[in-house]
């Protein structure tokens, strides 16, 4: 996935449209309880058993016949060749496959960075593939969070600053950007680094800020791409224990990443090659981060 300094784009905020306008599987807050992530509204409780979903549920993620071809001089290249899927509410879902298989371009699509060249593609019960640009950035901006390899934090804003601009975009007031920053970022373990900018944390300290800022809007859908990419051994068992937290409180999440051990944590394995989709398979036993975490020692040695 491309990234940017600033990967949340949006519109005006005074101009911002609620484009909640066939489903709203979002829950409605995020807080810290007793230091886990509680979110008031989880979903279906049959939704995270199967890639097919329970009858009378709406899909987080539904595409159909997705396509997306790149013109390069004469040649076409198909980085998608026909992917039709759903993602349910409360799944985690662990992407797979290696370079050029079309996973990256599968997470652009859903995240609302690009448009396909055929297919449809709903979020949340909405055809988001014809919409205009601004509709399109308030819909991204209000329904999906990030999670970056790199964290793509702003260097010169502090970190409660960065977790509250998705709520800047959407024209949130100010009292309330504040409380709800501070909470995600308490929600993360960092509420006593909400004052220090990037460069005075560390890459695990500055991931956390990064999952708090996509979780302050409460978005229907968080987005992680190689979030573990640029970390140690540790650290990243210790953010996908947070991101476990979340799935188990209700978020729905899907993540792309190269690392088997990495994928064994989600709820669902969806492998990519040549634009297919070669895999789909729930997983039954997802490994824990947190007993993974009370088996390691507390200092490593190397």
């Amino acid at each position: 996935m491309e990234q940017h300094e600033d990967p949340i784009t949006s519109s005006d905020p005074s101009t911002v449209n609620d484009p909640m306008t066939e489903s709203d599987t979002r829950p409605t807050v995020i807080q810290p309880v007793n230091g886990a992530l509680h979110l008031d509204r989880p979903p279906h409780p049959e939704a995270a058993t199967s890639p097919d979903g329970p009858p009378g549920v709406t899909p987080v993620i539904e595409v159909h016949d997705l396509r997306k071809e790149y013109h390069m001089g004469d040649t076409v290249v198909a980085a998608l060749r026909g992917i039709s899927l759903k993602v349910w509410p409360g799944q985690m879902v662990m992407v797979m496959g290696p370079s050029g298989s079309g996973k990256s371009t599968f997470m652009n699509m859903i995240g609302c960075l690009d448009r396909p060249t055929a297919g449809s593609y709903k979020l949340d019960g909405v055809e988001v593939s014809t919409l205009a640009p601004n509709r399109l950035a308030d819909l991204r901006n209000i329904k999906i969070g990030f999670i970056f390899q790199g964290f793509n934090l702003l260097q010169r804003m502090d970190a409660i600053g960065n977790v509250m601009l998705p709520m800047l975009y959407a024209g949130v007031p100010a009292h309330e950007r504040q409380e709800r920053a501070m909470a995600a970022l308490e929600a993360v373990g960092l509420a006593d680094r909400a004052h220090h900018r990037p460069n005075e944390l560390s890459g695990g300290q500055q991931q956390r800020v990064a999952i708090a800022r996509a979780l302050v809007n409460t978005p229907s859908l968080i987005l992680a791409d190689e979030p573990t990419g640029n970390l140690d051994s540790r650290t990243s068992v210790e953010v996908m224990a947070i991101l476990q937290r979340l799935n188990a409180e209700g978020a729905t999440i899907v993540l792309v990443t190269h690392e088997p051990d990495i994928a064994a944590h989600g709820t669902r394995n969806v492998v990519f090659r040549d634009g297919h989709v070669m895999l789909d398979r729930m997983v039954e036993e997802p490994v824990s981060a947190e007993a993974e975490l009370a088996t390691w020692p507390a200092t490593e040695e190397w």
